[in-house]
């Protein structure tokens, strides 16, 4: 009956897939199967000196870092992410946390984290788009693992513009001492994972770590949904 129902639905309000726009068959939901199995997987949380790793190099201290996919324009990827980010399609964002958590649950190098931090947005920004776009993304790692998300530390202090536009010198200006923490009691010696959507230039996660690092005894690593297609 329930089959039945989800038919006459889908006659009149038909499913796409989120990543492609094709119809999704009655036992897909959010993204078809094909795209799931073409969606371009990093494997960076398998190799402890990934190229991600090496972007940090000097400038803040990482335990590990990964993506879960490559990123690039007009791919799947992208589709998915600027519908979470634009378009207000949650569902796309709890599939990419979901398969980031899926990664570094078989991970070595992800195998202590205590909680999960997702990169905040000005409480601003935050009420136009309706969420934070990394704190969903951080929901569907949290179910995948179990490791509870926690975000009552790191916030933004300053309203800044888009980063989608700009080189890296003006994402570099426009994130520089944007952030803040409070009750950072709550995280003295744990391992932190920062949850980020797209990883570019790395600007906004340094200077998040950066801020982070004033937490005395802690360790932080980084995951995010994708970055730079190779």
């Amino acid at each position: 009956m329930k089959t039945f129902f989800n038919s006459i639905i889908d006659l009149f309000y038909p499913r796409v897939c989120e990543a492609c726009g094709n119809s999704l068959m009655h036992n897909e939901d959010t993204v078809c199967m094909t795209c799931r199995y073409l969606l371009p997987k990093t494997g960076y949380e398998m190799s402890e000196n990934n190229p991600l790793v090496q972007m940090f190099y000097g400038l803040v201290d990482f335990n590990a870092v990964t993506a879960e996919f490559f990123f690039s324009k007009s791919g799947r990827i992208q589709n998915l992410v600027h519908g979470l980010k634009y378009n207000g399609c949650k569902e796309a964002g709890f599939f990419l946390g979901e398969e980031l958590g899926k990664s570094i649950s078989k991970s070595p190098f992800f195998t202590d984290i205590d909680c999960l931090v997702p990169v905040p947005l000005h409480r601003k920004k935050e009420f136009k788009r309706g969420y934070n776009q990394s704190f969903v993304i951080a929901q569907g790692v949290e179910k995948i693992t179990g490791i509870p998300i926690i975000d009552n530390v790191l916030f933004r202090k300053t309203y800044t513009e888009t980063q989608t536009k700009k080189n890296k010198e003006e994402r570099w200006k426009n994130v520089k001492d944007v952030f803040g923490v409070r009750n950072a009691e709550s995280l003295y010696g744990k391992h932190l994972l920062l949850i980020d959507d797209v990883l570019t230039t790395g600007a906004t996660l340094i200077a998040a770590g950066t801020t982070l690092r004033e937490i005395s005894n802690i360790c932080i690593s980084v995951a995010t949904t994708a970055c730079a297609g190779n």
